[in-house]
């Protein structure tokens, strides 16, 4: 052969190999990924060729379904129960436009491709049996979440619900929200339904509740008092705590701290204080234990990480700063930001004895049969303060009920703990605030429900907004609702 041929030889066998290299790498190195990829059509036709399992609330009750379609390459398309109600929880599965939350984290058990089914699949294959999805199973009370969404009403806003004790999610509504049965499928109505969301200003695709953050306003107080106490700045609940009044924060020279309508906070002990709401007395407190101690308390509670619950929430953020705003973040302003599942979280914390739980919200996965194939276990996420301080601060946020800002939140023949919040929104204060709350319930076996309410606009005049006023009242139908479904 002379060198031109065997050249050309060598070329072509290169490209043989080269081809050979890349068919194998195709199908046995990137297959898995190709074959679950949104943007490959068969995925989408595939997930939707038989009716998905279904997401469980109650224990049982199912707030989803399948109907099956007239026409295209989509035979079944999802429905939901009292979609608004539940898209915070289960998020949306679309056939033109993918899935989110639940939907999406659990497709593999709701289309029956996870390999958990793997016997399932294999045993329909013998049996000629329909290829089924298995269910989730999620921790929600369906009377927690109505009382929720119906308390929030046309308003917009978010709550979060906790069981102290496990940590699991029994509530989690926000608005306004929306319907994902409107563009499930792929027709053009679908997708006018969709466009419509995405140009609403008022964002219901949003899930306040788990992404969006806020500054907690005076309910971060509970987190400061716990840090004052931790850290052994004070002990004594009702002893005075050094707190002159007049106070101006530390390295300026502008108009002192101010306490909302004069109240005598001078000096005043940490239940007092609590109970009146003294943003001198909490952002001395602050300023006395420093920006560490402070982000190292509120790291304990949770801040500065996403929590999975399995669906992401954001980040709550207490931040480092200087002097002057960390005695702000310390009464719940500055760069002071919490999402409604941390406020809850902080709740629970205090009304478990201070232990935090993990927060979740599937408990099962099922099979097709309704076998459990997956089963949660509690496990605690940290201990933001001891059990003594923890009933210290207990005893705080059931005067604040009993006698001070919270007594929207009584519920008859039940001790409730709470704290009010009014936050600052908007560039000097400019906008409406935020009204928040945060609370728990306790019946003679402990603690079963905690909770984070805010409401983020409201159509009440700027001097009526307050947490006992607007939020308390949510908070104390949610807390109600956990303890009658437990009777």
């Amino acid at each position: 052969m002379n060198k031109p041929l065997r050249r050309i030889a060598i070329f072509c066998g290169i490209l043989i190999l080269a081809l050979l290299v890349r068919t194998n790498y195709l199908q046995y190195v990137k297959a898995d990924e190709l074959n679950t990829r949104d943007e490959n059509r068969r995925v989408r036709i595939e997930r939707y060729a038989n009716e998905r399992g279904n997401i469980i609330v109650d224990g049982g009750k199912s707030v989803t379904g399948s109907v099956e379609t007239k026409s295209g390459d989509f035979k079944y398309k999802r429905v939901w129960q009292n979609g608004p109600m539940w898209a915070p929880v289960t998020g949306y599965s679309s056939q033109a436009f993918g899935a989110t939350q639940l939907e999406s984290i659990e497709d593999g058990i709701l289309t029956g491709n996870d390999d958990q089914l793997f016997f399932d699949r294999t045993m329909s294959m013998f049996t000629g049996d329909k290829k089924q999805g298995g269910n989730v199973v999620t921790t929600l009370n369906s009377a927690a979440q109505k009382a929720a969404f119906e308390g929030l009403g046309n308003k917009k806003g978010a709550v979060a619900a906790l069981d102290p004790q496990t940590g699991a999610i029994l509530a989690l509504a926000s608005t306004p929200s929306y319907d994902p049965s409107t563009f499930a499928g792929n027709s053009d109505k679908d997708s006018k339904a969709w466009q419509k969301l995405q140009k609403d200003k008022d964002k219901p695709m949003l899930n306040r509740a788990l992404r969006e953050t806020y500054p907690p306003g005076s309910t971060f107080k509970v987190v400061t008092a716990a840090a004052a106490l931790e850290n052994g700045l004070y002990t004594d609940i009702d002893a005075a705590t050094k707190s002159p009044l007049p106070w101006r924060l530390p390295l300026t020279t502008g108009k002192p701290l101010a306490n909302e309508g004069n109240i005598p906070c001078e000096n005043a002990s940490l239940r007092e204080a609590l109970r009146m709401s003294c943003n001198t007395v909490f952002g001395k407190i602050s300023d006395d234990l420093g920006n560490q101690k402070m982000i190292d308390e509120a790291d304990k509670f949770g801040f500065n990480e996403e929590i999975f619950t399995p669906v992401r929430s954001a980040a709550s953020i207490y931040p480092k700063d200087n002097r002057p705003q960390n005695a702000m973040a310390g009464i719940g302003q500055a760069s002071n930001r919490a999402t409604p599942l941390q406020m809850a979280m902080v709740a629970a914390a205090v009304a478990n004895d201070g232990k935090l739980m993990q927060p979740y919200m599937v408990a099962k996965r099922q099979s097709p049969g309704l076998d459990d194939i997956y089963t949660h276990e509690k496990e605690q996420l940290s201990q933001p303060l001891s059990g003594e301080n923890a009933q210290k601060l207990q005893q705080m946020m059931e005067t604040v009920v009993d006698s001070g800002t919270g007594g929207n939140a009584k519920i008859q023949g039940v001790t409730v703990g709470g704290k009010t919040g009014t936050a600052q929104h908007g560039l000097n204060n400019s906008e409406k605030p935020y009204a928040w709350f945060i609370s728990y319930a306790k019946t003679d076996s402990g603690s079963p429900v905690a909770v984070a309410v805010v409401v983020e606009d409201s159509k009440a005049l700027r001097d009526n907004i307050s947490g006992g006023g607007l939020a308390a009242p949510i908070a104390r139908a949610v807390m109600k609702a956990v303890i009658d479904s437990e009777k």
